[in-house]
């Protein structure tokens, strides 16, 4: 393997079969791989771009960067209630900082979870010390005399003392050297099959460069499909949700798969909430579309297996989270275990 460190790709030449990198250098290729990540991307917020004390929270640098900036600050706002805004929320909290937390969502965590999950960690976090500000968006950021940021103002019509924000709302693909070079992208980055392909064979693509799922998890199983199918062996990423999230924020473990919340009433939604645990699946038809535990997660290996081998869920006579796994494994002779479509 050749690495050309401290250097970044600045073209492609689909037609001559070759990437452009840094002093015009051209490398020829016969597969390529796109895995160019994403970059911390700024909202058009006023006032942002200029003040100092913000910060992204998209790599090891800026992380380090904030760490050290922390440290004596006393007035903290987090900007973004996803995973990493409440990871970063937490972060502080270990540090023992009180830190405020602002999301434009009604909830946090909208892209993993329910209302009625979410509000498990958003009641558990303020417990804690952790103020939200949910509905709600940072409109202005006002700076002190020396240029860094002494308050943000809120759509609400408040203004809360910061002299530190940190965005985690605002990531954007690293796509722009592959603009105008025939490659296929959209609003969220580059566009990619099943098999990790885009719309040029011999090109392939895998991460956060995709725009879509942005967690670790997806972008390995993205870079193991591409791989194998660059290397001529068949590998698609249809067995399982892209979006899958296990987060244990406070102790309190929580995993999603696929939708959250279904899109209409021809899904259908089987719950079960003792309090102390949460447990909810979106289906129609047979399929499973999408699903939440929270407090037991014990249920997960079965829920994945249904997904995973597309199992219709419907000819099995059984309430559903009583299924196990002898409902739909058998066993041969021979002690081998295997499925079929017989379901009890």
């Amino acid at each position: 393997m050749k690495w050309y460190k401290g250097m970044s790709c600045t073209g492609l030449d689909a037609e001559a079969r070759e990437i452009i990198i840094s002093g015009g250098i051209r490398i020829g290729y016969d597969r390529l791989l796109i895995a160019t990540g994403s970059r911390t991307s700024l909202p058009p917020v006023e006032g942002l771009g200029q003040a100092g004390g913000v910060y992204g929270f998209h790599n090891l640098d800026e992380v380090e960067q904030i760490k050290d900036r922390a440290l004596p600050q006393e007035q903290i706002v987090v900007m973004g209630g996803g995973l990493t805004g409440v990871d970063a929320a937490m972060g502080f909290l270990h540090m023992g900082k009180k830190v405020e937390l602002v999301e434009l969502a009604e909830r946090l965590l909208v892209k993993q979870l329910d209302k009625r999950s979410a509000s498990t960690y958003e009641t558990a976090l303020k417990d804690r010390g952790i103020r939200l500000h949910l509905g709600t968006g940072i409109t202005r950021v006002c700076c002190g005399p020396d240029g860094n940021i002494a308050s943000i103002q809120l759509s609400d019509g408040q203004e809360l003392p910061c002299t530190m924000l940190v965005v985690t709302a605002g990531v954007r693909p690293n796509i722009g050297f592959l603009e105008g070079t025939g490659v296929e992208l959209d609003r969220f980055g580059l566009v990619i099959d099943s098999h990790g392909r885009t719309n040029i064979p011999e090109i392939f693509g895998a991460g956060d460069v995709t725009g879509r799922s942005p967690i670790w998890p997806a972008a390995v199983k993205q870079a193991v499909a591409a791989a194998a199918n660059m290397a001529g062996h068949s590998m698609a990423m249809d067995d399982f949700f892209a979006s899958k999230s296990t987060m244990n924020f406070l102790g309190i473990p929580t995993m999603s798969l696929g939708m959250p919340v279904r899109p209409d009433d021809t899904y259908c939604e089987t719950v079960e909430d003792t309090g102390e645990q949460y447990r909810k699946i979106i289906h129609k038809e047979g399929r499973i579309y999408g699903a939440i535990l929270q407090g037991d997660l014990s249920y997960s290996g079965v829920l994945t297996q249904l997904i995973a081998r597309r199992i219709d869920v419907s000819r099995v006579k059984k309430p559903l989270f009583r299924i196990d796994y002898s409902d739909f494994f058998h066993e041969k002779d021979n002690f081998e275990f295997y499925y079929d479509e017989v379901t009890r």
